[in-house]
């Protein structure tokens, strides 16, 4: 997009001549809280004073990694005992299926069509396009793919399935809903053949859909979730948590069968913690659903086909591919920031902070709409 970012604050991102951007990205979901929040700038600072990275994940007791462990733990259904921070999502999918391969004792994992879960090997070798993962092949062997939301596809799941791994909300796809059950039906499912399943929450996780975590919106409880993004409140993270008799197989055959320098880094645990609890222990989750009604309120207009999603992690889908890069691009002339979605060409990303204001959301939802009216 071509910003020269000077500083940034709340909802708004300035560049080096000082001109405000109202910011509907936030960092693709990433700075949940607004930027420079004072309560997190304390929280990081307390913490830098008493020390940075001091030794390879594990090694020692590190108090700001344990805090923030064990308020997941208690945030968590309680077979969700066990987690290891990583320093990004995808690092933490990779966690997540070397973890459910040693469990399971097998090698085939099922993923979705249009589904994006990072972009290292492992991860991309389950990135729901031929054509973005042909140029890196070969990647992981044993891989299969069903498509999001359809029934028939579940049967595709079978003893030889050592795990299943969905975006609780497809997000890449344009912001796809599980309907009719979809995740319950999964989970039995994967019950049934002794097959794990998890959910990536790397987007939808942390408050940005109402509740902690996606998945409870859906009554369905995975038995490996992948988080990230707004978990760091801008800084880098990433975290996947399973039961402890799961989680426990990392430990042997062979030993250290996960191991990171900078996972669990505790200026990052600190600054997380502080954004998870003020999340958890505010209203802002609960906000979250009067905001996304507001907006579905405001952005009703004969070019919008559809608002999708859940909570603050919303997109709205044009009639065509050209006519989102034109919105998108003008927003940006316009002082509003809004961005693309990496497979669903005709959807337009509104994801702002948790914390935007009412007031906020009106200004970017009218901009949106004076140019979809040719007015600017």
């Amino acid at each position: 997009m071509g910003i020269e970012v000077s500083h940034a604050k709340g909802s708004y991102i300035y560049d080096i001549k000082n001109k405000p951007y109202l910011d509907f990205i936030a960092g693709v979901s990433a700075c949940s809280l607004g930027h420079s929040n004072p309560y997190l700038i304390n929280s990081i600072n307390k913490q830098i004073k008493k020390y940075m990275h001091v030794m390879v994940y594990g090694e020692f007791i590190l108090n700001p990694s344990i805090k923030l462990c064990k308020l997941i733990s208690n945030l968590l259904p309680k077979n969700l005992n066990s987690t290891y921070l990583t320093n990004s999502g995808t690092e933490a999918v990779e966690g997540a299926i070397k973890l459910a391969r040693r469990y399971t004792n097998r090698k085939e994992i099922i993923g979705c069509e249009e589904a994006y879960h990072g972009s290292t090997m492992g991860a991309l070798s389950f990135m729901g396009l031929k054509d973005r993962r042909k140029p890196f092949e070969p990647l992981i062997p044993k891989v299969k793919f069903i498509k999001y939301n359809c029934e028939k596809d579940i049967n595709n799941i079978t003893s030889k399935t050592a795990a299943v791994i969905l975006e609780t909300i497809q997000g890449g796809a344009g912001f796809i809903t599980p309907t009719n059950n979809y995740l319950k039906k999964i989970k039995e499912r994967c019950k049934k053949v002794g097959a794990l399943l998890i959910l990536d929450e790397i987007q939808t996780g942390i408050g940005r859909t109402g509740k902690t975590f996606g998945f409870e919106n859906y009554n369905c409880t995975p038995d490996i979730i992948v988080y990230g993004k707004g978990l760091g409140g801008g800084l880098p993270i990433g975290a996947f948590t399973a039961n402890k008799r799961v989680m426990d197989c990392l430990h042997k055959k062979p030993i250290m069968g996960h191991i990171s320098t900078f996972g669990g880094n505790p200026v990052i645990s600190a600054c997380a913690y502080s954004t998870l609890k003020k999340i958890t222990s505010s209203k802002i989750m609960q906000n979250c659903i009067k905001k996304e009604k507001l907006i579905r309120s405001l952005l009703v207009h004969p070019e919008i086909k559809e608002v999708r999603g859940k909570g603050l992690m919303l997109c709205i889908i044009l009639n065509t591919s050209k006519k989102a890069n034109k919105v998108i691009l003008k927003a940006k002339e316009n002082g509003l920031l809004l961005f693309w979605l990496l497979i669903n060409k005709k959807a337009i990303r509104i994801t702002p902070p948790l914390t935007i204001t009412n007031k906020e959301i009106r200004k970017g939802c009218n901009i949106i709409l004076d140019i979809l009216n040719n007015k600017i």
